[in-house]
């Protein structure tokens, strides 16, 4: 299975795309909805699940790209 994508703030500003588990960043951004996007496209490539972080760090968003039942259990 593919890394999961993260879309956090970058120590030195900006916003940054971090495979889950990497130490460096793969992409750093000025604005968040430019890491959202490349992220996406990363997600959706590798067939992941993309993971946005809100200024404090907590997620705020997720989605997944990978292969989800249809329909849902539960």
């Amino acid at each position: 299975m593919s890394k999961n994508q993260h879309v956090t703030p970058h120590p030195e500003g900006g916003w940054q795309i971090k495979g889950a588990g990497n130490e460096r960043a793969t992409k750093r951004t000025d604005t968040q909805a430019e890491a959202i996007s490349i992220a996406r496209s990363i997600a959706r490539n590798q067939e992941s699940e993309l993971f946005i972080h809100g200024k404090n760090g907590q997620i705020r968003e997720r989605d997944s790209f990978g292969n989800d039942p249809f329909p849902p259990k539960g």
